[in-house]
């Protein structure tokens, strides 16, 4: 596995902040300037990326009408729909393709694409995207997923719903091109998704399995998933984002506002830096505070003579003095010299 691999020039890996990836999906709502301000947001929020999902209804899918064609009754979003309209709804259209990636270079922020078929695959090509994403539904088509790392660009690899076996045929299917720029996402394919089904102790393990990078797309409400997954390992994360969540559309409802991915970005890489190193001990940074720990002081002045008692030795702060725990052996023996309040007690002036 590379320690890090580049989207764009950008590092992601253990050594670098968290890479932010902005997935726009449908919450452009049909509307092109709506989408446009989506990317201009995401930058101004400080994410990496923007991303997109190429496809249209067709390319995705069949208009047909059958149960296995529908969303079940009973799913929170989107019961009962036809996958047919709902992938009309949501999709971007291509024609727009262009005008965001050009929009997102003049905001400084990368953008790219998840492609749902070989025709968009050479598309987005054509566009020159810095990246691809595979969507965990996805993760099966073995073919579409060689046609992608054959691009040579980095490969990021969504694994909601998939078993072991599963992610291991796709790593290897990208990997069999000969591109070894992989990160695999730990995922709840589950939209919003509870955060007791993220299972971020599943990215280490994942990590070591498939010996790749590990990053996590998350569909659950809030930030506080994505921060915890930093200290489990992950070096990217994905997250819908959306201009207002009043403002409805088929993501909206886990999708984060503009100071969630503000404080999102920012939070995610103060969890990194919080990380620090496997030692325990003082830190350059206790270093004051070392100096002020508790020991034995003269807390009166005494003569040569007196013998230590609590009417004259305390523990107290600062440190520089015998430590506390030795007031039982000094306790009762002479001092050998004079010495003011605020002498620490040490063994030459007994």
């Amino acid at each position: 596995m590379a320690d890090s691999i580049a989207i764009g020039g950008v590092p992601v890996g253990h050594d670098a902040d968290p890479f932010i990836i902005a997935e726009m999906s449908g919450n452009h709502n049909g509307d092109l300037q709506r989408a446009l301000d989506i990317v201009t947001m995401a930058a101004e929020a400080g994410a990496h990326a923007v991303k997109l999902q190429t496809y249209t209804a067709d390319t995705i899918t069949i208009d047909a009408d059958t149960p296995s064609f529908r969303l079940s009754e009973g799913h929170e979003l989107w019961g009962g729909r036809r996958l047919y309209d709902l992938y009309d709804e949501a999709h971007t259209p291509w024609e727009w393709h262009e005008t965001l990636f050009s929009h997102a270079a003049d905001k400084g922020i990368l953008a790219f694409s998840s492609p749902f078929d070989p025709t968009a695959v050479d598309f987005l090509e054509s566009l020159g995207v810095p990246a691809y994403k595979v969507a965990s539904s996805e993760i099966v088509d073995l073919p579409l997923i060689r046609k992608i790392a054959e691009q040579g660009k980095p490969v990021i690899i969504s694994t909601g719903m998939a078993s072991i076996a599963e992610i291991d045929d796709a790593v290897k299917a990208a990997r069999s091109t000969g591109n070894e720029q992989i990160v695999i996402l730990s995922c709840t394919a589950d939209y919003p998704a509870d955060p007791a089904s993220a299972n971020l102790r599943s990215i280490p393990v994942m990590a070591n399995a498939f010996d790749a990078l590990v990053g996590l797309s998350d569909h659950t409400m809030g930030i506080g998933v994505p921060v915890a997954s930093v200290a489990f390992g992950a070096v990217l994360v994905e997250k819908h984002v959306t201009l207002s969540r009043n403002d409805g559309g088929v993501d909206s409802a886990f999708s984060l506002e503009p100071d969630e991915l503000a404080a999102m970005v920012r939070e995610t890489a103060v969890a990194r830096l919080a990380l620090g190193e496997a030692r325990i001990g003082a830190k350059e940074s206790e270093r004051e505070g070392l100096r002020f720990r508790r020991s034995l002081f003269v807390t009166r002045d005494v003569r040569a003579g007196e013998r230590v008692g609590p009417d004259n030795v305390r523990s107290i702060r600062p440190a520089g003095g015998l430590m506390p725990d030795e007031f039982t052996k000094v306790e009762g023996r002479e001092f050998r010299v004079d010495a003011v309040k605020g002498t620490p007690l040490t063994w030459d002036l007994l």
